[in-house]
């Protein structure tokens, strides 16, 4: 993409509303921009970091077996009644009428309506053993809106539904949840732990937050140390096998937000130099709650006996708009944001220093050609800003590798190459530092 073409509103300045580094630097980098309060629009920079994370989102959803479908997010108000939770969820839900006095709702989370679905849909015990999930815009009518994206009215979501005939069986599905979401923000750069949580208003006895730690969190998590080093789950996973050495690594140290935190237990089986007490960011939910939705909404299907039985219902949410915001706090520095490779925007910013030169546009255009047809995403700055306008705002939004062009670089046969998050910089013949970018690139893509 060049530049001259594109739409990215950076700016100098931090504005005055943004109160944390995430929020500032969206604003700088020209990722969004606030439409209401905690209404956002997202620009096409923020955009495609937003469909970049929403796709490892995506792909690990259905490594793990989950089957991808749409919900509106606009709800009746009936199937809340059947739950029982359309008066108890609170002044949070947008509630509407609309023009045939039919009570609806800009949906908070869809417990009630995917029950319906698999309700009206599925009658025999063959059909169970599902967990469908969807990628959707909720909206929840927060108090106080703040800290941008982090904590907006309306966010986009990855929220997945289990339904399974047992208790056992739906153990099962949370594991596989559990190692998923593991791998999931892993390949995102984030360290996670699964700390044990509170279930709120979604109900249940067996949740666990994922937890990104930053200074910005929002709870106070309590944690042994030793889960900083754990190893995420392989890419060859077996789903299907016995996961549960997994989780019990993962599970047996201490680890609880503040709601669970039980001061005596953590002294007792962490030893003070493994204690971790820090702010954290909750980047995903899970929750296994049984038939809390099912037994009143009547989600039953046929078993081998010919009786009906209650469905088994799980819930597991990510936070995809909220991710982005998450990831900033946990890569950058003074001059902006730092993004992995795998959800950058871009993975190369070619710099151009004196666009109009014959050679240097030249040499610019050989080398986009040839990094493009390689499969790497560009941004080519062919504007006529200054050299130091176009590296500030290169830093600011933050992708990985920068390609620097100048007359000065091109009469040796030179170009420079940087990398963002280390500042290293390379001064390479042309082609060699072609192939440097491309095999870098290409690589830090199989991290995870």
């Amino acid at each position: 993409m060049h530049l001259s073409r594109y739409f990215l509103p950076v700016l100098r300045e931090t504005p005055s509303e943004a109160e944390i580094i995430s929020h500032q630097l969206m604003l700088r980098a020209g990722m969004v921009r606030q439409s209401a309060a905690g209404i956002y629009s997202w620009l096409p920079l923020g955009h495609r970091v937003l469909r970049k994370i929403e796709q490892i989102v995506r792909e690990e959803q259905d490594r793990a077996g989950a089957v991808e479908l749409l919900m509106p997010t606009l709800q009746s108000a009936k199937i809340w009644r059947e739950s029982g939770r359309y008066e108890a969820y609170g002044k949070e839900m947008l509630r509407i009428t609309d023009r045939h006095d039919r009570e609806m709702l800009y949906g908070p989370t869809n417990e009630e309506l995917i029950t319906e679905i698999f309700r009206d849909s599925v009658k025999s015990y063959k059909d169970a053993g599902k967990t469908l999930y969807h990628i959707q815009w909720k909206f929840r009518d927060e108090i106080r809106p703040r800290f941008g994206v982090m904590r907006g009215r309306e966010f986009l979501m990855k929220d997945a539904y289990s339904f399974d005939l047992t208790p056992d069986d739906a153990r099962r599905t949370y594991y596989r949840m559990f190692a998923a979401y593991l791998r999931t923000f892993a390949r995102m750069g984030l360290k996670s732990i699964p700390m044990a949580a509170d279930t709120g208003p979604i109900g249940g006895d067996l949740s666990h937050e994922f937890i990104i730690l930053a200074k910005t969190g929002e709870s106070e998590v309590f944690c042994h140390k030793d889960l900083l080093d754990l190893d995420v789950p392989p890419v060859d996973i077996d789903y299907d096998g016995n996961l549960t050495p997994i989780i019990d690594a993962w599970t047996g140290p201490y680890a609880a937000t503040d709601e669970k935190h039980e001061p005596e237990q953590f002294n007792a089986e962490v030893p003070t130099d493994k204690q971790m007490s820090a702010r954290g960011i909750e980047v995903g939910h899970i929750f296994f709650f049984g038939t809390k939705y099912s037994e009143p909404m009547g989600a039953r299907v046929q078993g081998k006996d010919g009786q009906w039985q209650t469905l088994q219902m799980g819930s597991y949410g990510v936070g995809v708009s909220r991710l982005v915001a998450a990831v900033i706090e946990a890569s950058h520095d003074d001059d902006g944001i730092i993004w992995p490779v795998a959800v950058a925007p871009f993975e190369v910013g070619l710099i151009n220093l004196r666009s109009g030169d014959t050679a240097t546009d030249a040499a610019c255009d050989e080398l986009y050609t040839k990094l493009t047809n390689a499969g790497i995403e560009v941004l080519y700055d062919d504007t006529d800003e200054r050299a130091g306008a176009k590296f500030s705002a290169m830093d600011v939004i933050g992708l990985p590798f920068q390609v620097v062009v100048g007359p000065k670089g091109l009469k040796n046969g030179e170009i420079e190459v940087k990398r963002r998050g280390s500042g290293a910089r390379d001064t390479l013949a042309i082609e060699a530092g072609l192939n440097h970018v491309i095999e870098a690139v290409k690589a830090e893509r199989m991290l995870v």
